[in-house]
Protein backbone atom coordinates (compact mmCIF):
# COMPACT_ATOMS: atom_id res chain seq x y z
CA UNK A 1 0.00 0.00 0.00
CA UNK A 2 1.30 3.34 -1.15
CA UNK A 3 0.27 6.98 -1.02
CA UNK A 4 0.85 9.28 -4.25
CA UNK A 5 0.52 12.22 -2.23
CA UNK A 6 1.42 13.05 1.72
CA UNK A 7 -1.91 12.55 3.66
CA UNK A 8 -2.90 11.48 7.07
CA UNK A 9 -2.44 7.86 7.91
CA UNK A 10 -3.31 5.32 10.60
CA UNK A 11 -0.59 4.54 13.31
CA UNK A 12 -0.66 0.49 12.25
CA UNK A 13 0.25 1.33 8.75
CA UNK A 14 2.92 3.64 9.31
CA UNK A 15 4.93 1.38 11.63
CA UNK A 16 4.60 -1.58 9.25
CA UNK A 17 5.87 0.40 6.03
CA UNK A 18 8.97 -1.35 4.72
CA UNK A 19 12.52 -0.43 6.26
CA UNK A 20 15.31 0.99 4.00
CA UNK A 21 18.36 -0.58 3.09
CA UNK A 22 21.05 2.04 2.05
CA UNK A 23 24.38 0.53 2.96
CA UNK A 24 26.72 0.30 6.19
CA UNK A 25 26.90 3.65 6.99
CA UNK A 26 22.98 4.23 7.07
CA UNK A 27 21.81 3.85 10.71
CA UNK A 28 17.93 2.88 10.11
CA UNK A 29 15.66 4.91 12.74
CA UNK A 30 12.45 3.39 12.06
CA UNK A 31 8.81 5.20 12.58
CA UNK A 32 7.88 2.40 14.76
CA UNK A 33 10.84 3.11 16.69
CA UNK A 34 10.27 6.72 17.00
CA UNK A 35 6.63 6.25 17.69
CA UNK A 36 7.19 3.86 20.75
CA UNK A 37 10.07 6.48 22.28
CA UNK A 38 7.66 9.48 21.49
CA UNK A 39 4.48 8.51 23.54
CA UNK A 40 6.76 6.19 25.77
CA UNK A 41 8.96 9.44 27.21
CA UNK A 42 5.65 11.75 27.08
CA UNK A 43 3.80 8.89 29.88
CA UNK A 44 7.01 9.09 31.63
CA UNK A 45 7.01 12.69 32.09
CA UNK A 46 3.11 12.44 32.92
CA UNK A 47 1.68 13.92 30.18
CA UNK A 48 -1.46 12.72 28.17
CA UNK A 49 -1.56 12.30 24.53
CA UNK A 50 -5.10 13.71 23.81
CA UNK A 51 -4.72 13.39 20.12
CA UNK A 52 -2.21 11.80 17.68
CA UNK A 53 -2.31 12.31 13.88
CA UNK A 54 0.45 10.80 11.32
CA UNK A 55 0.95 11.86 7.54
CA UNK A 56 3.43 10.43 4.98
CA UNK A 57 3.76 9.96 1.63
CA UNK A 58 4.36 7.30 -0.82
CA UNK A 59 6.07 3.80 0.82
CA UNK A 60 6.38 6.67 3.69
CA UNK A 61 9.68 7.55 2.94
CA UNK A 62 9.07 10.54 4.61
CA UNK A 63 6.42 10.30 7.68
CA UNK A 64 5.30 13.28 10.88
CA UNK A 65 3.47 12.60 14.13
CA UNK A 66 2.01 15.10 15.61
CA UNK A 67 0.59 14.65 19.62
CA UNK A 68 -1.55 17.32 20.98
CA UNK A 69 -1.01 16.85 25.11
CA UNK A 70 -2.12 17.22 28.67
CA UNK A 71 -0.24 17.42 32.07
CA UNK A 72 -1.70 18.13 35.43
CA UNK A 73 0.86 21.25 36.06
CA UNK A 74 1.56 22.33 32.51
CA UNK A 75 1.11 25.99 31.89
CA UNK A 76 -2.77 26.19 30.54
CA UNK A 77 -4.45 29.01 28.39
CA UNK A 78 -8.10 29.10 26.92
CA UNK A 79 -6.81 28.95 23.34
CA UNK A 80 -3.76 26.71 22.91
CA UNK A 81 -2.48 23.41 23.71
CA UNK A 82 0.96 22.03 24.04
CA UNK A 83 2.55 19.93 20.71
CA UNK A 84 5.22 17.70 20.06
CA UNK A 85 5.80 16.80 16.75
CA UNK A 86 8.80 14.68 14.62
CA UNK A 87 9.64 14.10 11.29
CA UNK A 88 11.77 11.40 10.00
CA UNK A 89 12.74 10.02 7.03
CA UNK A 90 14.37 6.85 4.99
CA UNK A 91 14.58 7.91 1.41
CA UNK A 92 17.84 10.69 3.68
CA UNK A 93 15.92 13.58 2.42
CA UNK A 94 15.30 15.01 5.91
CA UNK A 95 17.43 14.78 9.03
CA UNK A 96 15.35 12.97 11.99
CA UNK A 97 13.21 16.11 14.12
CA UNK A 98 11.56 16.27 17.01
CA UNK A 99 10.31 19.60 18.91
CA UNK A 100 7.99 21.38 21.01
CA UNK A 101 4.82 23.52 20.09
CA UNK A 102 1.56 23.98 20.49
CA UNK A 103 -1.71 23.79 18.69
CA UNK A 104 -5.08 26.29 18.55
CA UNK A 105 -7.83 24.57 19.86
CA UNK A 106 -10.54 26.35 17.34
CA UNK A 107 -8.26 25.44 14.33
CA UNK A 108 -5.57 22.45 14.99
CA UNK A 109 -3.32 25.24 13.20
CA UNK A 110 0.31 24.55 14.56
CA UNK A 111 2.94 26.69 16.72
CA UNK A 112 6.44 25.72 16.45
CA UNK A 113 9.19 27.94 18.25
CA UNK A 114 11.59 29.42 16.32
CA UNK A 115 14.69 27.57 17.07
CA UNK A 116 12.57 24.86 16.29
CA UNK A 117 12.29 23.76 19.70
CA UNK A 118 14.04 20.65 18.57
CA UNK A 119 16.74 18.14 17.81
CA UNK A 120 17.59 17.25 14.26
CA UNK A 121 19.64 14.40 14.11
CA UNK A 122 21.33 12.58 11.11
CA UNK A 123 20.59 8.44 10.32
CA UNK A 124 24.87 7.24 10.89
CA UNK A 125 26.22 6.06 13.95
CA UNK A 126 24.60 6.10 17.05
CA UNK A 127 21.58 7.75 15.55
CA UNK A 128 19.48 5.30 17.40
CA UNK A 129 20.44 6.21 21.08
CA UNK A 130 20.96 9.77 20.35
CA UNK A 131 17.21 10.17 18.90
CA UNK A 132 15.51 8.37 21.82
CA UNK A 133 18.00 10.82 23.59
CA UNK A 134 16.63 14.23 22.26
CA UNK A 135 13.26 12.76 22.35
CA UNK A 136 13.19 12.72 25.91
CA UNK A 137 15.29 16.22 26.32
CA UNK A 138 12.63 18.09 24.02
CA UNK A 139 9.87 16.76 26.17
CA UNK A 140 11.51 18.21 28.81
CA UNK A 141 11.72 21.69 27.55
CA UNK A 142 7.77 21.19 27.02
CA UNK A 143 6.42 23.79 29.66
CA UNK A 144 9.17 26.69 29.02
CA UNK A 145 8.99 26.77 25.10
CA UNK A 146 4.97 26.52 25.83
CA UNK A 147 4.74 29.61 28.18
CA UNK A 148 7.14 31.45 25.15
CA UNK A 149 4.34 30.51 22.66
CA UNK A 150 1.53 31.63 24.83
CA UNK A 151 3.27 35.01 25.40
CA UNK A 152 3.88 35.58 21.45
CA UNK A 153 0.47 34.55 21.09
CA UNK A 154 -0.55 37.62 23.49
CA UNK A 155 1.75 39.56 21.80
CA UNK A 156 0.25 39.03 18.02
CA UNK A 157 -3.38 39.45 19.43
CA UNK A 158 -2.62 43.04 20.24
CA UNK A 159 -0.55 43.59 17.69
CA UNK A 160 -2.39 46.27 14.34
CA UNK A 161 -1.46 44.58 10.74
CA UNK A 162 -3.34 46.37 8.05
CA UNK A 163 -4.44 45.18 5.09
CA UNK A 164 -1.43 46.13 3.58
CA UNK A 165 1.43 45.74 5.53
CA UNK A 166 -0.51 41.84 5.33
CA UNK A 167 -0.60 41.83 1.70
CA UNK A 168 3.33 43.18 1.99
CA UNK A 169 4.06 40.66 4.57
CA UNK A 170 2.93 37.31 1.90
CA UNK A 171 5.09 38.74 -0.80
CA UNK A 172 7.32 38.26 0.96
CA UNK A 173 6.81 34.59 2.46
CA UNK A 174 6.10 33.54 -1.20
CA UNK A 175 9.08 35.44 -2.96
CA UNK A 176 11.90 35.71 -0.32
CA UNK A 177 10.99 33.26 2.59
CA UNK A 178 10.08 30.60 0.17
CA UNK A 179 7.60 29.21 2.79
CA UNK A 180 3.97 29.82 1.56
CA UNK A 181 3.67 28.17 -2.10
CA UNK A 182 1.13 29.50 -5.08
CA UNK A 183 -2.06 27.03 -3.81
CA UNK A 184 -0.56 28.52 -0.06
CA UNK A 185 -1.01 31.96 -1.30
CA UNK A 186 -4.31 31.51 -2.36
CA UNK A 187 -5.51 29.95 0.91
CA UNK A 188 -4.01 32.94 2.63
CA UNK A 189 -6.40 34.88 0.53
CA UNK A 190 -9.63 32.89 0.68
CA UNK A 191 -9.06 33.03 4.89
CA UNK A 192 -8.34 36.68 4.55
CA UNK A 193 -11.68 37.49 2.50
CA UNK A 194 -13.65 34.93 4.31
CA UNK A 195 -12.01 33.15 7.65
CA UNK A 196 -13.14 29.68 8.21
CA UNK A 197 -12.57 30.11 11.84
CA UNK A 198 -13.44 32.29 14.71
CA UNK A 199 -10.16 33.55 16.18
CA UNK A 200 -11.55 36.15 18.63
CA UNK A 201 -9.57 38.72 17.24
CA UNK A 202 -9.99 41.69 14.72
CA UNK A 203 -8.90 41.06 11.16
CA UNK A 204 -6.38 43.48 11.28
CA UNK A 205 -4.17 41.96 13.76
CA UNK A 206 -0.76 39.88 13.84
CA UNK A 207 -2.91 37.12 15.40
CA UNK A 208 -5.78 37.03 12.99
CA UNK A 209 -2.68 36.89 9.98
CA UNK A 210 -0.90 34.33 12.00
CA UNK A 211 -3.51 31.93 12.00
CA UNK A 212 -4.72 32.30 8.33
CA UNK A 213 -0.89 31.62 7.57
CA UNK A 214 -0.47 28.31 9.68
CA UNK A 215 -3.78 27.27 8.42
CA UNK A 216 -2.55 27.26 4.76
CA UNK A 217 1.22 25.65 5.84
CA UNK A 218 -1.77 22.31 6.60
CA UNK A 219 -1.25 22.18 3.13
CA UNK A 220 2.93 21.70 3.77
CA UNK A 221 4.54 17.97 3.01
CA UNK A 222 5.71 16.41 6.12
CA UNK A 223 9.70 17.03 4.45
CA UNK A 224 8.79 20.83 5.20
CA UNK A 225 6.29 21.13 7.61
CA UNK A 226 8.48 21.38 10.75
CA UNK A 227 11.10 23.55 9.13
CA UNK A 228 8.18 26.20 7.79
CA UNK A 229 6.28 26.47 10.57
CA UNK A 230 9.70 26.94 12.45
CA UNK A 231 10.82 30.10 10.30
CA UNK A 232 7.57 31.20 10.12
CA UNK A 233 6.89 32.06 13.65
CA UNK A 234 10.66 33.50 13.43
CA UNK A 235 9.60 35.70 10.80
CA UNK A 236 7.06 36.81 12.45
CA UNK A 237 8.52 37.43 15.88
CA UNK A 238 10.64 39.89 13.34
CA UNK A 239 8.03 41.34 12.54
CA UNK A 240 6.86 41.94 15.73
CA UNK A 241 10.61 43.06 17.16
CA UNK A 242 11.04 45.53 14.64
CA UNK A 243 8.34 47.28 15.27
CA UNK A 244 8.99 48.03 18.89
CA UNK A 245 12.73 48.78 17.89
CA UNK A 246 13.83 52.63 18.13
CA UNK A 247 13.58 53.70 14.38
CA UNK A 248 17.34 55.27 13.68
CA UNK A 249 16.38 59.36 12.75
CA UNK A 250 17.40 60.58 9.11
CA UNK A 251 20.08 63.45 9.50
CA UNK A 252 20.84 63.93 5.85
CA UNK A 253 18.07 66.26 5.24
CA UNK A 254 17.87 68.09 8.20
CA UNK A 255 18.86 71.92 8.82
CA UNK A 256 21.50 73.17 11.10
CA UNK A 257 20.19 74.71 13.90
CA UNK A 258 20.31 78.56 13.36
CA UNK A 259 20.60 81.22 16.15
CA UNK A 260 17.56 83.37 16.63
CA UNK A 261 18.72 87.07 17.58
CA UNK A 262 17.13 88.88 20.14
CA UNK A 263 17.08 92.50 18.59
CA UNK A 264 16.30 94.16 21.88
CA UNK A 265 18.65 92.44 23.91
CA UNK A 266 20.93 93.06 21.36
CA UNK A 267 20.07 97.09 21.91
CA UNK A 268 20.89 96.57 25.39
CA UNK A 269 24.04 95.22 25.24
CA UNK A 270 25.15 98.20 23.07
CA UNK A 271 23.91 100.73 25.19
CA UNK A 272 25.41 99.25 28.28
CA UNK A 273 29.00 99.02 26.22
CA UNK A 274 28.28 102.57 25.44
CA UNK A 275 27.74 103.42 28.95
CA UNK A 276 31.04 101.82 29.77
CA UNK A 277 32.89 103.69 27.10
CA UNK A 278 31.91 107.10 28.74
CA UNK A 279 32.67 106.37 31.73
CA UNK A 280 36.29 105.79 30.84
CA UNK A 281 36.62 108.95 28.95
CA UNK A 282 38.18 111.73 30.79
CA UNK A 283 36.80 115.24 29.45
CA UNK A 284 38.27 118.41 29.81
CA UNK A 285 36.93 121.55 30.81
Amino acid sequence: MGHPKAQEITKSWLESAPLPTHGKTYTVVSHKEVIEGSIKNLNKLGFTVTRESYRANINAKVAQGIYHLAHSSAPSDPEMGMMFAWTNSYDKSIRFQCGIGAHVFVCANGLIHGDLSSYSRKHTGTANEDIQSSIATQIGLANNKFTQLVKDKNDMKDFELSITKQSELLGRLFVEEKILDSQQLSIVKAEIEDPSFNYGVDPDTAWMFYNNVTHALKKTHPRNWMDHQSKFHSFMSGVLLNAHAPQPQDTANIDPPVDVIDEDQTSMDDFQDFLAEVEDTTFEL
